[in-house]
């Protein structure tokens, strides 16, 4: 049986920028490059030219991964394709479901190197530092903004209410959160985030809005509403708490007039992104959850929309005429974020880079008194 504890090792490596093609948040394994190459290819020999490497290296790799897990890896037989074994199978499963989960912590990561070594090498780059509710186009502005702008923004995904925070502790200097256009003064969305946005303080800024609904799998059923969830027929996969979609889906529930703990496994079965919401539906995980179009689009799923909502972008108002913050809003309002946030289902600018005020932007804002 295979040994069920394991070491991980990670490490990084210096590349020129020639040198460098890897993007996003790809990760290279040299054990999971090679089960793909196999996998496609169905020999040790093609697979080894698929990689630009020898038969003997390959093999030499398999064997040694074989000794280090304990377990075989690969089946094979004269005149036979070369199968990966059950083992092999699962694992190349598994680790997938890590990667997706692990995405925008390895963009967060990347970003964070990046920025460390080029303020090492450039002491004029502009550096931002941004905190925000997991989103496919803010990584979208964040290449833009470092092409076009000499702008590197330090992009960490958190939730909504947690980006807030983390403006408010002076851990980033811009937040990003998002709201359904319909929410009530008295919604769970409305109650959440209205303490941590303070008029004097923080200045609001415009940048597009998404569409978010059921997500599931091609040619099954799903709810016909939130309600239905209760009957717990459909296994649902949820948000963590404090994300927005979180809030929305509280949201909804209590439009239902339902509690969180009567949808069976609400609270245990969570995710930290649309991605990885999509990336359980799609591997049977779990057969339904609420969650962004783009996201299910990529993931090849099926999409219903239940609310268009507004992404913002808040700072201090002290930096709001900042080098950084002039740029960024420059950008957000430049002809290629629209462009980009097309190529997105389900996306488009909302009044994009423009100063908003809590009382414009957001119908449900009160002051906690009547402004003087």
């Amino acid at each position: 049986m295979p040994s069920s504890r394991r070491g991980i090792h990670l490490r990084y490596t210096f590349e020129t920028a020639k040198a460098t093609s890897q993007l996003g948040a790809e990760i290279e394994n040299p054990l999971f490059d090679l089960l793909s190459a196999l996998q496609a290819h169905g020999s040790i020999s093609a697979a080894a030219r698929a990689q630009n490497g020898s038969y003997r290296h390959a093999w030499s790799s398999l064997k040694h991964w074989e000794d280090v897990l304990g377990a075989p890896l690969v089946h094979w037989g004269q005149g036979k394709r070369a199968r990966l074994t059950p083992f092999a199978q699962r694992l190349m499963w598994a680790e997938r479901q890590a990667r997706v989960r692990m995405t925008p912590h390895v963009e967060a990561l990347r970003a964070e190197l990046a920025r460390v070594f080029a303020l090492a090498d450039d002491a004029t780059l502009q550096v931002l530092e941004i905190f925000a509710s997991h989103d496919l186009g803010l990584p979208r502005l964040q290449a833009l903004a470092e092409e076009c702008d000499g702008l590197h923004i330090g992009l960490r995904f958190a939730g909504s209410q947690e980006a807030l925070r983390a403006l408010k502790d002076g851990r980033c200097r811009v937040a990003g959160f998002h709201v359904a256009q319909d929410a009530a003064p008295d919604s769970v969305m409305a109650r959440a985030l209205r303490p941590l946005l303070q008029p004097g303080q923080h200045k609001l800024i415009g940048s597009h809005w998404r569409r978010q609904g059921w997500i599931w799998r091609p040619g099954e059923p799903r709810p016909d509403s939130i309600a239905a969830l209760r009957t717990g027929r459909w296994r649902f996969v949820s948000r963590r708490p404090a994300s927005g979609t979180r809030l929305l889906t509280d949201h909804l529930l209590e439009q239902s007039g339902l509690q969180p703990e009567q949808v069976p496994g609400y609270t245990t079965r969570m995710e930290d992104t649309h991605v990885a919401v999509a990336a359980a539906i799609a591997s049977g995980a779990a057969d339904v959850g609420i969650g962004i179009e783009a996201a299910a689009i990529q993931a090849g799923l099926v999409f219903s929309p239940l609310v268009h909502e507004n992404y913002y972008l808040l700072c201090l108002k002290e930096d709001l005429e900042t080098p950084p913050l002039r740029a960024l809003r420059k950008r957000l309002a430049s002809p290629a974020w629209a462009e980009a946030l097309e190529k997105l289902p389900g996306y488009g600018v909302n009044r994009p880079g423009e100063v908003l005020a809590l009382t414009q932007a957001l119908a449900w804002w009160r002051y906690t008194k009547p402004k003087q």
